[in-house]
């Protein structure tokens, strides 16, 4: 037995055989070219066939892993569109006539070397994403498609790294654990593998993938970073032992199922799940969320080539609502725009996408798109207990205009004698630092809150939240932040209305206690936060 040690970075235990998975060594030629335009246009048509798998990985990852994760591969996306990235690109074509492939790979090497020599852990691993995009570009520009990661038995998956497209191309149900010769807890297939449950060890050291061998059994420690291969009857037992031992914490966990999150002190909490599709439903209700806090909605237009009509978006809402048959399901209007750009939308190009067309701004200048959805909204409300929220709301006459809209609509399905729900509750996001410091005059305006301290975040911190490089300054538990999510709190129950948190802080268990002292009312969680979430809460005392 040989036991090697790496970084765990999900904790879970795996015992299983091995497949080695190694990256086919495609060494790019150089060659002279003497139709730079040409080879500027197949550069180009590269590009947009990888922007065009890149998109499909993040569709799939938030179907998956949910909104926070899946924002590697806009990451990606972004990189692919940075201007150094692509000006040297196109400065090594037109001054030494050379290839396209030859050019990028040049780029990705040289940009590599820069990010590995940084002394910041976050920018070295970011050379991993450069070289993943760059393999990307290459494979695109001789239409060639990426090896991916394909068995139909459960293994465990050993590599010198993974890159996100190849962890987010396995079939969950066919890995038992991976382990990686170099990585860091903050790369981005770290990331996904906490996101995925997967148990995972990374930066075990080159040696390690010299000693394994396909088939070969091992045992995966994503606790303490142990893999050892080859093991003997004795470690096997004792890690069984562990294994069963973190099922035991699972299965208490499981014993919450049913019960109230509800504090010591008798405070109740309304624990909710974020779900991204119609088909996430299942997972919200194996954990047991209490309802639906952020659906959305704009699966819809992302899945579809073309606006999505009426009926199709009934039918999904339908579908949902009798899905959780009488729970609440709060359904975000359309937020696409900033980092989620649809073709038919034909939205232009903007040089701060975060700040510009996006989400409610869409909506009221597009008042028929708008309409549409909400008709289907509004009748989708028979079949269960419905709440709208509206997304990036700033001003008071927005929200005035967002509910004169409602009203227009309420009104057609009258005159039609298509029935509703006439006491639907309506809501609004709070993610801008505006939309928080003037909650006093929102509130009276709608029946809840709903805090997205993602958005919330970027723009109190002017943090670009798909800029990898700001990502040191990302500071979530910012002061700034937690005022403001404080200040909306007091204002919401000054005015009567109910008030809960639905972005990545809410599953924070080190703000929980904060949040409840707060007089948060709801948390909205990825499922697989409920229940864990449930227990911090069911363990808090607020009367000390």
């Amino acid at each position: 037995m040989t036991t090697y040690y790496g970084k765990g970075v999900f904790d879970a235990i795996a015992i299983g055989k091995a497949f080695l998975f190694q990256h086919q060594d495609r060494p790019v030629r150089k060659y002279c070219v003497s139709n730079i335009p040409r080879e500027l246009e197949r550069l180009k048509a590269a590009k947009e066939l990888a922007k065009k798998q890149l998109r499909e990985f993040h569709e799939k990852a938030l179907r998956e892993v949910g909104e926070a994760t899946a924002q590697i591969f806009e990451v990606h996306m972004m990189l692919l569109e940075d201007d150094t990235y692509n000006t040297s690109i196109q400065d090594l074509i037109e001054t030494q006539s050379v290839n396209a492939e030859y050019a990028v790979s040049a780029t990705a090497e040289s940009l590599s070397i820069t990010f590995s020599s940084m002394e910041d852990a976050y920018m070295q691993d970011r050379a991993a994403d450069i070289k993943d995009i760059s393999d990307r570009l290459i494979l695109c520009l001789g239409n060639a498609e990426k090896e991916t990661l394909k068995s139909t038995e459960k293994m465990i998956i050993c590599a010198d790294d993974l890159t996100p497209s190849d962890t987010i191309s396995l079939n969950k149900d066919s890995v038992l654990a991976f382990v990686t010769a170099y990585g860091s807890p903050n790369s981005h297939t770290a990331i996904l593998a906490r996101a995925m449950n997967i148990p995972a060890v990374i930066d075990v050291g080159f040696e390690f993938l010299s000693a394994v061998t396909n088939g070969m059994q091992i045992i995966v420690d994503g606790h303490t970073g142990e893999v050892m291969l080859e093991p003997d009857d004795k470690a096997i037992s004792k890690m069984l032992s562990r294994k069963q031992e973190v099922m035991r914490k699972k299965e208490l966990l499981q014993e919450l199922k049913g019960k109230e999150t509800i504090t010591i002190d008798g405070r109740k909490i309304k624990l909710c799940a974020n779900v991204g599709t119609a088909d996430d439903i299942n997972t919200a209700l194996e954990n047991d969320a209490e309802g639906i806090g952020l659906f959305r909605s704009e699966f819809l237009y992302l899945e579809n080539k073309d606006y999505p009509s009426e009926d199709m978006q009934l039918q999904a809402y339908r579908r949902v609502l009798e899905s959780m048959a009488g729970k609440k399901v709060i359904i975000r209007t359309l937020d696409v725009g900033a980092d989620k750009r649809i073709d038919y939308f034909q939205l232009g190009k903007e040089e701060n996408p975060a700040l510009g067309m996006r989400a409610i701004r869409i909506c009221l200048t597009r008042p028929e798109l708008f309409k549409t959805q909400l008709r289907a909204l509004y009748r989708a409300s028979v079949f269960g207990k419905l709440g709208i929220m509206f997304p990036m709301i700033t001003s008071v006459w927005e929200v005035e205009r967002i509910l004169a809209i409602c009203e227009e609509v309420k009104s057609e399905l009258r005159k039609a004698a298509l029935p509703f729900d006439e006491n639907m509750e309506l809501g609004i996001m709070i993610e801008t630092p505006a939309a928080a410091i003037i909650s006093d005059r929102l509130a009276p305006l709608v029946d809840f809150f709903s805090v997205g301290t993602n958005d919330l975040t970027q723009y109190t911190l002017a943090v670009d939240r798909q800029n990898a490089k700001l990502e040191p300054f990302r500071d979530t538990h910012h002061e700034a932040i937690l005022r403001l999510v404080q200040l909306s709190a007091e204002n919401a129950h000054k005015h009567g209305i109910w008030i809960g948190i639905c972005g990545e802080l809410a599953a924070d268990p080190s703000l929980t206690e904060t949040f409840l002292r707060m007089g948060i009312d709801e948390l909205s969680v990825s499922p697989p936060f409920v229940l864990p979430l449930r227990d911090a809460v069911r363990k808090l005392d607020l009367s000390k």
